[in-house]
This record gives C-alpha cells, sequence and structure tokens, in this order.
C-alpha cells in the first residue's frame, strides 16, 4: 500500500477503513511490545544464561550491549524515518530484531551472546525511534493522544509480564526461548504491518543522508554509554572512565559544529528555541533519572529493608506499573479534553515527587503494603508524563521533524534513565558500608560479637538473601544458644536499618532532580490538540524553527 506524503494537516489513516486502523494500530503495537518486552524478560533469564555459557565475568555486558546499541541507533533511526518513510524503517527494525533473537537464542558462548545482543539493540533502537512517530503518522492531533496513552500502556505492561514471563519461559523450556519467542510475535507483527500500513512515498536520496553528523554521533555515545555503565565497578575518577568521558566530549562537540553545516541534520539544534520541544526533552530526561531510580532501588527496600524474597518483591513491583498503564491511558483520553492540558505533566511530576518523598521515609518498621502505595503513587505520575510530552512535541513541530521529535523524546529518557542509574548506584555503593558500619556501632556489641556480621555488607542483595540469613541464624544458634541468636537478630537489624538510611538518601536524590522537572515542567508551551493546521499556524514561526 502506497501513499504520497500527506499535506501539513493529512493524516494516511484516512484512507484507510476504521477495521483497517484498528489493524495497522494493533501490529504497530506488537511492534512495540516486541521490543519493549525484550528489555525486562532477558533480564529474569541472565543468571541461567551465566550458569549453562560459563560467562560470569560477561555477565553485565550482555546488558551494556543492547543498551549501547539501542540508545545510539535511537536518534539516527528517527531522522531517517522522517527522510524515507516510516514504513521501511519499522518493518527493517522488526525483521532484524526477530533474526538477531533467533541467533541469541542459538548462542554457544558469551562472545556470541553479546555480539548478538549488539546487533539486537541496533534493531530495538529502530523500533523504539519509529512505532511511536507511527502514531503521528496515522492519526490527526485530537486522535494521537488517546492512541498515543495506549502505546504507552503496552511499554508499562511489558515491564509487569516481562519478569513473570522470564521466570516461566526459563524454568519450564530454558532460557534459549525467552529469545525464540519473539519470533512468532515478529512473525505476525511483520505480516500485519507489511499488508496494512501505507508506505509514503519520498523525494530524499542517499545524498541527503548526514553520514559524518552520525559516525560523529555514534563515536561520541558509545564511550559515553560504556562509560556510564562501568561506574558498576569502577568509579567515576578511574582512568577508564575519565578517558571514555573525555573521549565522548570531544566527539559530540565535533558533531555539533558538524550538524551546523549540514541541510538535513540528525538533530536540529534549532529546535532546541521552541519551548515546547526544548521543555519536553529537559522534562523526559529528569523524569527518567527518577524512574529508574524507582524501579532499580525499590526491590533493595522489599527485599533488604523489609525482608521480603526476591519472588515476591518483583511481584510487589506489579502495582507500579499498574499505576503507569492507568494513568498513560487515562491522560491520553482527557489532555484533548480540557484547556491547560500543559498543567498535567506538573500534577504528575508533583504526584512522583510525593512517591518518592513517602519512599525515602521507609524503615524497617514499614509495611509492604505502604510502599507499594508509594510506588503506585511514582507509577501514576510517570505514566501521566509519557503521553503528555510525545503528543505536546509532535503537534508543535511541523511534519517533517516528526521522527526526530518522537525519537529525541525516547532518546533523552533512555539517557536520564543511565546517568540516573549510574550516579545512585555511585551514592548507593559509596554512603551504604558508612551506613551499616554506624548502625552496627550503635549497638555497641561486645567483641567476639563481630563475627556474626555477615561479610559483603556492600552488597545488599547477598546480605539480605532471607534463606542464607535464615542459614546463618541456625548457624549462629548452635553455636552460641539463644543469646548469640539475640546478638545475631540486633546486627541483621542493623544491617537493614543502615540500607533504609542510605536508600533514603538515594530517594531524596531523586526527589532532587524531579524538583527541577517540576520547574521545567511550568515553562511548557501548550499547543492546541484541535487540528494540524491550528497548531501550525500558532506554532510555527522563524523565531521557533529553522528553515525547511
Amino acid at each position: 500500500m502506497t501513499a504520497q506524503r500527506p499535506r501539513s494537516g493529512g493524516h494516511l489513516t484516512e484512507g484507510l477503513s476504521r477495521w483497517q486502523t484498528v489493524i495497522v494500530v494493533s501490529g504497530t503495537m506488537l511492534a512495540l511490545l516486541l521490543a519493549a518486552l525484550d528489555q525486562t524478560i532477558v533480564g529474569t533469564a541472565m543468571p541461567r544464561i551465566v550458569a549453562d555459557l560459563n560467562g560470569l565475568s560477561y555477565y553485565a555486558w550482555v546488558i551494556t550491549a543492547y543498551l549501547v546499541a539501542s540508545t545510539v541507533m535511537v536518534p539516527v533511526a528517527g531522522k531517517l524515518g522522517d527522510l524515507f518513510g516510516r514504513k521501511p524503517f519499522l518493518l527493517t527494525g522488526m525483521v532484524g530484531f526477530v533474526a538477531a533473537s533467533a541467533l541469541c537464542g542459538l548462542s554457544q558462548n558469551m562472545t556470541e551472546l553479546i555480539i548478538f545482543r549488539t546487533i539486537q539493540g541496533i534493531f530495538g533502537g529502530v523500533l523504539f525511534a519509529t512505532v511511536f512517530a507511527v502514531i503521528g503518522d496515522l492519526f490527526p492531533p485530537q486522535q494521537r493522544a488517546r492512541v498515543g496513552g495506549l502505546f504507552g500502556a503496552v511499554f508499562g505492561l511489558s515491564s509487569v509480564l516481562g519478569p513473570t514471563a522470564g521466570g516461566y519461559i526459563t524454568d519450564n523450556l530454558g532460557w534459549r526461548w525467552v529469545f525464540y519467542v519473539n519470533l512468532p510475535i515478529g512473525i505476525l507483527a511483520v505480516l500485519i504491518v507489511a499488508a496494512t500500513l501505507p508506505f509514503v512515498r519520498s523525494k530524499a536520496s542517499v545524498r541527503d543522508i548526514d553520514f559524518p553528523g552520525a559516525a560523529a554521533l555514534v563515536a561520541g555515545l558509545i564511550p559515553l554509554m560504556v562509560a556510564l555503565s562501568i561506574t558498576r565497578d569502577h568509579t567515576w575518577t578511574s582512568p577508564e572512565v575519565l578517558g571514555l568521558l573525555i573521549g565522548s566530549a570531544v566527539m559530540l562537540v565535533l558533531f555539533f559544529v558538524l550538524e551546523q553545516r549540514t541541510d538535513n541534520p540528525i538533530v536540529p539544534f534549532g529546535l532546541f528555541k521552541n519551548a515546547t520541544f526544548s521543555v519536553s526533552m529537559l522534562t523526559s530526561f529528569l523524569t527518567g533519572f527518577a524512574m529508574f531510580g524507582a524501579i532499580i532501588f525499590v526491590p533493595l527496600i522489599y527485599q533488604g529493608v523489609l525482608g521480603v524474597t526476591a519472588t515476591n518483591s518483583g511481584q510487589l513491583l506489579t502495582p507500579m506499573m499498574l499505576g503507569l498503564v492507568g494513568a498513560s491511558v487515562l491522560i491520553g483520553q482527557v489532555m484533548v479534553r480540557i484547556r491547560l492540558y500543559r498543567f498535567l505533566g506538573t500534577a504528575g511530576i508533583a504526584l512522583m515527587l510525593l512517591g518518592l518523598w513517602w519512599l525515602s521515609q521507609v524503615t524497617t518498621s514499614t509495611s509492604a503494603l505502604e510502599v507499594v502505595r508509594d510506588i503506585v503513587v511514582v507509577g501514576a505520575g510517570l505514566g501521566t508524563t509519557f503521553p503528555l510530552y510525545l503528543q505536546s512535541v509532535q503537534n508543535a513541530l511541523p511534519r517533517q521533524f516528526l521522527g526526530v521529535a518522537t525519537s529525541q523524546i525516547q532518546f533523552w529518557r533512555q539517557m536520564g534513565g543511565t546517568i540516573g542509574t549510574s550516579v545512585l548506584g555511585s551514592v548507593l555503593a559509596s554512603r551504604l558500608a558508612a551506613s551499616i558500619q554506624a548502625q552496627i556501632a550503635g549497638l555497641h556489641l561486645p567483641p567476639q560479637a563481630g563475627r556474626l556480621v555477615p561479610s559483603g555488607v556492600s552488597n545488599p542483595q547477598a546480605v539480605f538473601d532471607p534463606g542464607a540469613i535464615a542459614a546463618r541464624r541456625v548457624a549462629a544458634t548452635a553455636a552460641g544458644g539463644p543469646r548469640t541468636a539475640a546478638i545475631f537478630d540486633q546486627v541483621i537489624h542493623a544491617l537493614r536499618a543502615g540500607l533504609a538510611g542510605t536508600l533514603h538518601d538515594v530517594f531524596l536524590y531523586c526527589g532532587a532532580v524531579l524538583v527541577l522537572a517540576l520547574v521545567a515542567s511550568l515553562f511548557l508551551r501548550e499547543v492546541r490538540l484541535r487540528g494540524q493546521a491550528q497548531t501550525l499556524e500558532e506554532s510555527r514561526s522563524d523565531e521557533f524553527f529553522p528553515a525547511a
């Protein structure tokens, strides 16, 4: 199915029946589910993969390879979609992703798996950059927000289903099927999109691709992402991290210079003069920082502070994603019906702040239900921001920037999450040992009780494993009787209190970042959603847009 590039105000569903529209949207949502589910489902299978392939030392690189490749590819794919149309890249992304999934499942060692995960990440980046831009191609502004809310819900739903599905598949079918399961979903999505999504003719040619800019961007982002990823086991001032950061800075400055001298830049920096665009990028970055902080560190509350098992900890994270899904769908429906919809983002960020403040107050006496309440609030606030800023940007810019704008939202959210994970992980690592030692010192234990303190206190996951703690308590009781068991219980309580104190700081850091996002959200420039022609007439000016 082929279509001419729609004029300003047109959309691709004008020539489709209602059922054709439903089918093409379903296929596109399957493509999003394919990429989003993979990010969560693989993590559950990683311990089994490492055990089978004997690659513990390469554990982190399986995740890092995918993250780096997908993040780097997002802005490039967004620009290419603007030049040549969305359909070729959506199909390429799906076919490549499925093929790479099959290769991952066939891996015989960790080196092969890392290589294939890198390839999978490249095509995953193409999918993420393209899927949300397809919404802008298919629907007029007044419908984009509603459909965008559903796409945000799919993204959140994958976070709920992924860990559970990954555990079930790994236990019953083997870890290779974690990758093979992508094949039937991907083939179905490819067939639907190939048959129903209109193809937009384009006059662009290979000469319009900004190859020097793409090369400089890749050369700048790869060392940056790797540097942020290795801060788990390297200090920020280590030669490895500093060298990568300096090399990244040089290449990104070169990228900026090159983008000023080309007619078709991958990132048109002039767009940042538009208040809607710049505020949306900033808030996406800052909320991504806080989002990953909540997702990564809340399990430490459950497992470390409250003593919940890992399985139940994963289940207790589900309410956060349900809050995200519900809010995303609701905001997509509401924002086209009210005036001053831009303040919905401010309200959502305020909700996240409230939830993170409550999380920072968690102690060893806090109940699991209180933490569930806190993360539901965080999820609802986060879900508010997903459709709001995406639709605001898509409606504020001319159609030729649709892919760039959409991919930039995804890019800055991922960068915020990556930097947030690194910074907050450093805070945890640097303060946890001192916090635990202070709590233990406050017990005034006799010197001989020192042997009761579990080793490796800097690793909360290992220290607060319920099974290991129960075994050590039995051993302590057998060695010294009830009095020794009582001392052991005091030590464990001190360890949990020390972790709670450190997580208090972590969530306050998240909150401080969200305060910046809250202030930034007040400067969002609202764009009317009732008609694309009205939107462009009101928002487009030489002050905010470079010449087309």
